[in-house]
């Protein structure tokens, strides 16, 4: 997943940063809600980890904003604010679920875990096509239910790709899901889905992975 935590308490965000790192995710992390607002509008990500107490703006304010500028990815309130009041102002504005402080961190995964599933139309921790499968928890892809070898930015590109199936995703797009903020070659990417598409054709699925001309790719079969 790519996690975008807007959160000014240094000590707090680099632990999460640290955690959701280490279990796979890329993570992004944003102090203010002017820098979160800029990551959340220029970047792709699959959930947002938004803290109401922020220097410079109030999170409830901060979600309303980027649904206003069309921000669909799942929000996840985080905040030492405890009573149901600010629950209601917090969902209304646009959060999707809500997170008081202190938490443990294997509640926040599942809450996350779970978001992001369902914001993709996936109820069970798994994307299926076919004989390929894919388990968003543990970071594992099998195929003709045998695992199947293929590197972190591999499974990145895989992931996101089978979660947008039928989507034509840009090529910079998914510069951005590997690379996260940081520059990464385009070249790049015509290499790893190269390499997924001989993964693939190994294991018999056939141009699953289409690239179109001027435009990116798009997993060609159906996901559930």
């Amino acid at each position: 997943m790519r996690i975008l935590v807007i959160e000014d308490d240094a000590i707090l965000s680099h632990h999460l940063n640290v955690q959701l790192t280490k279990l796979g995710n890329q993570v992004q992390v944003a102090s203010t809600a002017k820098e979160g607002f800029f990551q959340a509008t220029n970047y792709p990500i699959d959930i947002a980890i938004v803290d109401l107490g922020l220097p410079d703006q109030d999170g409830i304010s901060l979600i309303k904003s980027l649904r206003e500028a069309k921000v669909t990815a799942p929000m996840l309130i985080l905040t030492a604010r405890i009573n149901w009041q600010d629950k209601v102002e917090g969902l209304n504005a646009g959060a999707d679920d809500y997170l008081v402080k202190p938490f443990q961190k294997e509640e926040l995964i599942a809450r996350l875990d779970a978001l992001v599933r369902r914001s993709a139309g996936f109820v069970k921790p798994m994307i299926s096509c076919g004989t390929l499968s894919v388990d968003l928890a543990s970071k594992q892809v099998s195929l003709n239910e045998a695992h199947l070898d293929i590197t972190a930015f591999e499974y990145n590109i895989l992931e996101y790709l089978m979660r947008h199936c039928n989507e034509v995703v840009a090529k910079q797009r998914l510069l951005d899901v590997v690379y996260g903020d940081k520059e990464g070659d385009p070249n790049t990417i015509e290499v790893m889905v190269s390499r997924l598409r001989k993964k693939l054709a190994n294991g018999g699925i056939e141009d699953a992975i289409m690239t179109i001309r001027g435009q990116g790719y798009k997993f060609n079969l159906p996901c559930n």
